[in-house]
Parts: C-alpha cells; sequence; structure tokens
C-alpha cells in the first residue's frame, strides 16, 4: 500500500492528469526540489509490461521531493524546480538507473558469516581446515564455531568433508559449518554428541543423515536433519544480530542495492525496526514469514507493523519443496544422471502441502515457494492451483480486488516446458537467480542430463512463455552484486568466458535489468512504488561507473557502484 504524497505533489499529479483529459483547472504553483540531480545518463527504466522486453528512456536531469521523484527530463525544464534551499548535485554525464531490487536474499546469515568462519571460495580440503583451525585457536575453550559457505565442487577431490576432517583441527569445540547452499552442514564429533545423533539415530522426515560403511554418522547432516545440531547451537545476542545485518545493509549499499526481499528470522526483523526508528535502515526490506508457522503466529507477525511502511514490511511467507542442485538434495521426477539411486528430498507430502496453501492463501498471505528441481516445481505448481480454484470459489479476493495472488516459485532452475506452460496459466512469478548458473554450470548438466539441462535455468523460456521473472542473487549463498547476475543472464558463460551452458536460454540487457528492479518490484506488489524512474515514484536510484546498456558483457563484471540514492538521501557513496 502506497504512503500518502505530499499534498502539493498529489495536488500537482491530480492536475496533470485533469489538464491531459482536457478538464479545465486553477494554475497550481510548481513545488521547488530538494534535490536536482543534473548532467546524468538516466535510464528511467522499462516501459512495457515487466514479463517482457521494453525500451529504456533517457533524461538528464532528475529532481526529488520528500522521498519521491517530483520530475525527470531535460535539464533546462528541470533546473525550474530549483527553489532557495535545493540542493544540486552534478553528476559528470554518469549513468543513472533504478535502484536494484534483490528479489531474494538472507541478510542476516549473509552479515553472520563474515563474523563467523567464512568459507566461501576455499578451493581445497586443506584451507577449508586452516581456516577453521585460526578461527578456532580464537575462542574461549568449549565455544561453538560455527560458519558456512564451503563448496566442495571447487575443490580437486571433490569429496565433502567428514566429522574426522573437522576433529583433526578442532580441538574440544563443536564445530558445525554449513554448505554455500544450506541445504547440507557438517558437524564434529563433539557437535553430533551435543545433539545427540548416534548410530541408532534415524533420519528424519524430509532429511538424511550420511554414513560411513558400518552406519557411523560421518558428519554431513541434509536438510532436515539439520535441525538436530541447530537445536543446540546458542542463538546469536541481539548485539551480533545487529552487527551482522549492519555489514549486510553496507554490503547491499556498496552494490547499487535499494530494495532487498529477505529471509530471515523474526528477531532480525525486530532489528530492522530498531533501526528505521533511529533512521538507520539503508534499504527497504520485505521480510519473508514461515510458511510453516502457525495461522495464529503468522497473524501476529503480520499485523505487528504496518503493511503500508515502505521501508519495512513483511511480505510473502517461504516454504521449501526441496533442497539443491549440488547437494544432491533437489527433488527431481527423475533420478539424476549421476547419481541413479537417489531423485532427491522432497520436504512435503502432497496432501499436508496442499491443505496448508489453500489455508493460507485464503487468509490473504502471497507465497514463494523454494523449489530447485522439476518435482520440486511440480508439488508448487499443484499447491497453487488448489488454492487459487478454492480461493476463487469461495470469492476470496486478492488485494488487488481480484484474482492476482502473485504466487511465486523462487529459484525454478529444473523445469519442464509443460511446467513453464502452467506457470503462465496459474500467474507464478519466476524468482530467479542467474548467477547460480556460474556456480552450477561446472557440474549442472552431469547432474541432469542434455534433455533435462535445455530447459534447466530457462530464464528466455519463461519470457518467451509470458512469465514474469523477479531477479535476485540468493546472498550470501552467491555475491552480493546484481553485475553478476546480469552478466550471466546476458552470456550464461562462466566469468573467464571459456564455458557456455544452453545460449538460447540468454536474455538480452534490457530484460536483465526489468527482471531486477520491475520485476522484482512486481513480485513484492510494489511495482507503482519502484523500479523506474518516474514523477510519484519512490526515489531510489544507483549511479554507475559505466552505462551497463553499452557495456560489453565481460565489462559489466567491473562495474562499479559510485552513489546509491534511497528515497532521495544518499546511502552509499565512493571515497
Amino acid at each position: 500500500m502506497m504512503k500518502r504524497m505530499a499534498p502539493i505533489l498529489l495536488l500537482a499529479v491530480a492536475s496533470g492528469v485533469l489538464a491531459q483529459s482536457g478538464v479545465s483547472v486553477p494554475s497550481v504553483p510548481k513545488p521547488k526540489a530538494d534535490l536536482i540531480f543534473t548532467h546524468g545518463n538516466i535510464y528511467t527504466g522499462t516501459v512495457a509490461a515487466v514479463s517482457s522486453l521494453g525500451a529504456g528512456k533517457r533524461s538528464d536531469a532528475l529532481a526529488v521531493i520528500g522521498d519521491r521523484i517530483l520530475a525527470v527530463g531535460a535539464r533546462d525544464e528541470i533546473m525550474k524546480l530549483k527553489g532557495p534551499d535545493t540542493k544540486i548535485v552534478d553528476l559528470d554525464g554518469r549513468f543513472v538507473m533504478p535502484g536494484f531490487n534483490d528479489a531474494h536474499t538472507h541478510l542476516a546469515s549473509a552479515g553472520l558469516e563474515k563474523m563467523n568462519v567464512n568459507l566461501v571460495g576455499v578451493k581445497t580440503l586443506d584451507e577449508f581446515r586452516e581456516r577453521l583451525r585460526v578461527k578456532v585457536e580464537t575462542e574461549a575453550p568449549g565455544e561453538w564455531v560455527v560458519g558456512g559457505g564451503w563448496d566442495e565442487t571447487l575443490w580437486p577431490v571433490k569429496v565433502m568433508p567428514t566429522r574426522w576432517d573437522l576433529d583433526e583441527v578442532s580441538g574440544k569445540h563443536p564445530v558445525y559449518l554449513v554448505r554455500v547452499d544450506g541445504h547440507i552442514g557438517v558437524a564434529n564429533t563433539r557437535a553430533l554428541q551435543l545433539a545427540s545423533v548416534t548410530v541408532a539415530t534415524r533420519d528424519p522426515e524430509g532429511g538424511k543423515i550420511d554414513r560411513d560403511d558400518a552406519g557411523t554418522p560421518n558428519g554431513i547432516l541434509r536438510e532436515k536433519a539439520q535441525e538436530a545440531v541447530a537445536a543446540v547451537i546458542p542463538k546469536p545476542t541481539h548485539e551480533k544480530r545487529r552487527q551482522a545485518i549492519e555489514l549486510a545493509l553496507a554490503d547491499l549499499a556498496s552494490h547499487g542495492i535499494t530494495s532487498a526481499q529477505d529471509n530471515s528470522q523474526w528477531e532480525d526483523f525486530q532489528i530492522y525496526e530498531e533501526l528505521e526508528h533511529e533512521g538507520k535502515l539503508t534499504a527497504r526490506i520485505s521480510e519473508w514469514l514461515n510458511f510453516d508457522d502457525s495461522m495464529e503466529d503468522l497473524n501476529t507477525k503480520r499485523n505487528s507493523h504496518p503493511a503500508s511502511d515502505n521501508m519495512l514490511h513483511t511480505g510473502m511467507l517461504k516454504g521449501f519443496m526441496d533442497g539443491s542442485l549440488g547437494s544432491k538434495t533437489a527433488a527431481l521426477l527423475e533420478p539424476y544422471s549421476d547419481d541413479p539411486k537417489n531423485s532427491g528430498l522432497p520436504q512435503y507430502e502432497a496432501a499436508k502441502l496442499n491443505a496448508m496453501t489453500r489455508e493460507r492463501v485464503l487468509a490473504g498471505y502471497q507465497i514463494g515457494f523454494h523449489a530447485i528441481g522439476d518435482k520440486g516445481a511440480q508439488l508448487a505448481l499443484d499447491a497453487f492451483a488448489e488454492a487459487e480454484k478454492a480461493a476463487k470459489d469461495g470469492k476470496v479476493k486478492a488485494s488487488d480486488g481480484g484474482n492476482d495472488y502473485r504466487l511465486r516459485i523462487e529459484h525454478a532452475q529444473v523445469t519442464t516446458p509443460q511446467q513453464i506452460l502452467r506457470f503462465k496459466e496459474l500467474k507464478v512469478i519466476a524468482s530467479m537467480q542467474p548467477n547460480h548458473l556460474l556456480t552450477d554450470m561446472g557440474w549442472a548438466e552431469s547432474r541432469l542430463g542434455s534433455k533435462r539441462a535445455e530447459h534447466s535455468y530457462a530464464w528466455a523460456e519463461f519470457l518467451r512463455r509470458g512469465v514474469v521473472l523477479a531477479f535476485g542473487t540468493d546472498y550470501p549463498v552467491e555475491p552480493v552484486t546484481p553485475f553478476r547476475g546480469i552478466y550471466a543472464a546476458l552470456t550464461r558463460m562462466s566469468e573467464d568466458g571459456k564455458k557456455s551452458y544452453y545460449p538460447a536460454q540468454k536474455l538480452n540487457i534490457e530484460q536483465a535489468i526489468a527482471a531486477y528492479t520491475t520485476g522484482a518490484a512486481f513480485a513484492e506488489f510494489a511495482e507503482k512504488q519502484k523500479g523506474k524512474l518516474e514523477p510519484g515514484m519512490l526515489a531510489d536510484f544507483v549511479v554507475l561507473d559505466r552505462d551497463i546498456t553499452a557495456a560489453l558483457p565481460p565489462k559489466m563484471l567491473e562495474t562499479k557502484v559510485l552513489r546509491t540514492v534511497v528515497g532521495g538521501k544518499t546511502v552509499y557513496e565512493t571515497k
């Protein structure tokens, strides 16, 4: 829901509409801008629907009043809005575009990862153990040591670490280290003991405990098997959570991200509230709630903060259909090509899922399901179809007063052509992260086989079928920079340019930008608020060191953010 515009701006907009319709209106004094940005190369955003290609308009000046855009256009016209207190910012010809809206983040996890054992990018098991050893030496005896970011597919010997690998360098500390995708973790012996994971422990529903030939748990816990260890790890203190979130927010600002759709915990949302009250929240946050929570708990959380708050509010419900391709826990309709006895780990029984989805849609919630495998996507689509039917039969209106529920599938990495058609039929949004392909392309085809791989990470195929694309990064699973994702969308090539992955699914630059701006805004019911630089929209934009619409794709990876503006306030500027 939109905040009220300043009365003078609202009057000016209304007068303009009436004048265009031929109605005589009294002259209205033009409001004066608080800020004017001049001499820019301003890309205002796509004009056509968010699900298709649109040409980006260009201007060279932009005026801001309060937290909104007053006008965009030629400098001579915009300068007429200058008042005695207007601040002028000369952009020196730099490229300006709408702020990036990251449609899928885990901000608290990203910040905590920086403070714990950061294993992102480790190239060998020895390097993995060395980083752990260094952290262990700084901790008090017996303290938990946690972290994540490791990815064994980057190692010469692509074998997951075990409890015994950790035991050699962890002393008496309990240790738990999560894989980069979050769907697998490795515990040392002390951690397994504290979690009561033994030879006799059964695999939980939706999870798996890896074991050696004698049946002894080897430390690898998949999906819901991780919950046993998670339950005994001390929760971060309030101070540590806040520090983590501040680190993540700084990361967003320095990479041009003005809005983030976030999957953190309720305690983290409360810290966002603190920061907002202190005037220190530097990105707009739509916080997801847990699909599995009780209706009573969900309603309490939803009602605890104004939905009309453009800086912070609760958003969709997030549920998990399956795991990840990298950990071979994504649910597939047919077994993995490189693991014929394994089809992944579905997280729900269909009847229960459908009933829960129905109940939550009827209660007015938007839902987004994590589904990476095609079986996961099928579970999600079937649940959505049944929920939409129930809503229509019961004449339950969506938030737009019609049948626009904006149901989403997060990731949608492996889909069949028939499923893509069903996305369109059900108006399901494909919330995808193109940078995942840069990490996955070295092994994705071996997991899937060529027939399935042809329709994996199928961005162009979704657009051709009229499905709305919303792009994000899945930060910290992948780096937070959107330019890496745009590069992936444009090229479907590895960062060194040596490997390509089914190039027919490439996008052009305007389609990629739209998915990161207007598409992501549409996915959170905010397309009338952000995603474009037009009068009345929120003044969220970024200034870059190059025109990314004209840059050669390899140069996209070198793009630097010079300034990030949220609601007319500069929240980041290069020194």
